[in-house]
């Protein structure tokens, strides 16, 4: 837990730093090229304008994927957290992930059932029924990711099992 805490205090101003760096650079891509636009740059003819777009593009992008790595270790960790609140065993099998598509289908129809309800309630029934719809879409990303985390686990223990099983094949046919 220690390891998480330590891992959590780094990423997270990380995440934010990065987040930030972005929009910097977007800003600056908004507001700088209008002022380039009729200035070419020497032993190019190239306007100085999309070449500035283009660097500051690119530096979105390093800052982007820098944000996603950091956001996907937070995504695991909230993904724990959730699930673990919603009562969900531990487990990493395909019962798990059929678990958790029954559970998506459960919250499928709790939202389509309700939705309605909500939305006859005068004045506030139209918010109530959009956030009742964006929690079951938060939900149901929450478990569609869980699921494909399981995949993933189940075909990497499958790959290393396959891998260890040729590496022994090469082996004993050396000998």
């Amino acid at each position: 837990m220690v390891a998480i805490g330590k891992e959590l205090r780094q990423r997270i101003p990380r995440l934010v730093m990065s987040l930030i760096m972005v929009i910097i650079f977007w800003i600056l891509n908004i507001f700088v090229p209008p002022t380039l636009s009729d200035i070419q740059i020497p032993g190019l003819n190239y306007p100085a304008d999309q070449v500035f777009w283009l660097i500051t593009i690119f530096i979105m992008v390093m800052f982007l994927v820098r944000a996603l790595s950091d956001a996907l270790f937070l995504g695991d960790f909230l993904t724990d957290i959730v699930i673990r609140r919603l009562g969900i065993k531990e487990e990493r099998s395909p019962k798990r992930a059929l678990r958790d598509l029954i559970y998506i289908i459960g919250i499928v129809l709790v939202a389509a059932a309700a939705t309605p309800f909500l939305r006859g309630i005068e004045n506030i029934g139209w918010m109530l029924s959009t956030a009742v719809i964006y929690i079951a879409l938060a939900l149901i990303i929450i478990l569609i990711y869980d699921i494909g985390r399981i995949i993933y686990k189940i075909i990497e223990e499958k790959a290393e099992i396959l891998a260890g099983k040729l590496a022994k094949a090469v082996e004993e046919g050396r000998e």
